[in-house]
């Protein structure tokens, strides 16, 4: 069919403005996008490839030649996450690997990693999530390291020790991958629970000071930095744990406002120490859970859940936390800083069957809660590895020895 010549150009001209219109509207009706908190970003190559392409915008790919870059066998893995180990019989969830839309995610190569991260320290700070994400890098690492004797514990502590940090060496390369423990990543004191003197007060997370183990995060070559399970009402006041700026208890303040504090907590103490100023810095976004028909506490379930989800109707809103990071990063950036956020949050959304689910670690009793927030090892925290390497890889360096 042809067009009346006089016809033809309103019809372009239509099109033109309608299907950018079509496609707003079908943006801001999706209540979970992958690009609605990191849009500030589209021009940084930091977070792209080419300039145009972001590596958490994608899908899950099936890929049955692939079962993960390590096995259960690594001996750094903490057997809350050895899903298989634990009774877990299906191997589907292995399988799956994660590709961006618009772009190739660069394939993880631990020796060429290594060798960038020659002399170096890489340190991750957070809570058991963030366990999950050090453990996977270790062992994801690991397999170019020949002689086993060669990664060890720093200071000799075993790798089930949940508090303080752990410090793992990779002799041959001077490198360590480094883990510590703070959920709220902020300091949080828990007073006696015999003193009355404080009420309803049993703790007080303070959101302007850090741990004293802080000063051996600065000076970290790469350090990535993860909150958001911890910041909700459950953990915080209902536990009667309020919030605390300089000697004083605010006993009215709100979690979104007291996370946004320990967020200027770390932009003011990373802009301030000139220890950083090398340093590329990641704030991780939220790892969604996955409890159906309840929550940790109440016996919500993700048993036998064997693939992703094929689309985003089931899908939780967007944590409140990533706009937070995502506006803290926007400073620190504007700042002259090298910080990104390392957004996984979309991608781990699909993934219900990631989880250890009932296949805890040995000696739990039968009745206790099934595990959909953390992950089984191979397994997601693997692909946000790979996101850190491509983020790492393109902040532009060809030379091998570099970050």
């Amino acid at each position: 069919m042809h067009f009346h010549k006089e016809i033809k150009p309103i019809v372009t001209f239509s099109l033109f403005f309608l299907v950018p219109i079509i496609f707003l509207i079908f943006h801001f009706q999706t209540s979970f996008n992958p690009l609605n908190f990191l849009h500030p970003f589209f021009e940084s190559k930091a977070n792209l490839e080419n300039d145009f392409c972001d590596y958490s915008n994608g899908k899950w790919v099936w890929d049955a030649s692939f079962d993960g870059w390590y096995t259960e066998k690594c001996r750094f893995l903490d057997p809350g996450f050895q899903c298989r180990k634990n009774g877990r019989n299906d191997t589907r969830f292995l399988h799956w690997r994660w590709k961006p839309h618009g772009c190739d995610l660069p394939q993880f190569n631990a020796k060429e990693m290594l060798e960038r991260s020659r002399n170096k320290r890489i340190v991750f700070v957070g809570d058991s999530i963030g366990r999950n994400q050090w453990e996977s890098f270790v062992c994801m690492l690991s397999t170019n390291i020949l002689n086993p004797s060669n990664i060890y514990e720093q200071f000799g502590n075993p790798i089930s020790k949940h508090r303080g940090f752990l410090s793992m060496v990779f002799k041959d390369y001077n490198l360590t991958v480094e883990y510590y423990r703070a959920p709220q990543i902020v300091v949080v004191d828990r007073f006696p629970p015999r003193n009355m003197s404080f009420g309803v007060v049993r703790g007080a997370i303070r959101v302007d000071k850090l741990p004293r183990f802080a000063s051996r995060w600065a000076g970290a070559d790469v350090l990535v930095l993860n909150s958001g399970h911890w910041w909700n009402i459950d953990k915080t006041l209902k536990l009667g744990h309020y919030f605390q700026v300089g000697q004083a208890i605010n006993e009215t303040m709100d979690i979104k406002e007291a996370f946004q504090r320990s967020m200027d907590t770390i932009k003011s103490w990373a802009l301030n120490n000139p220890k950083f100023s090398k340093s590329h810095i990641f704030l991780r976004s939220y790892a969604p859970s996955h409890f159906i028909n309840g929550t940790w506490e109440t016996h919500g379930t993700c048993a036998f859940e064997s693939d992703p989800y094929d689309d985003t109707k089931n899908f939780q809103p967007e944590s409140w936390t990533n706009q937070i990071v995502a506006s803290t990063i926007k400073d620190m950036r504007n700042h002259g800083m090298r910080a990104s956020v390392l957004n996984v949050t979309y991608m781990t959304e699909f993934r219900k069957d990631g989880h250890p689910s009932a296949h805890r670690e040995p000696g739990m009793p039968p009745r206790a809660p099934e595990d959909c927030s953390h992950w089984c090892l191979p397994g997601v925290p693997d692909a946000w590895n790979e996101l850190l390497y491509a983020n790492l890889l393109s902040f532009g360096s060809n030379e091998a020895t570099t970050l």
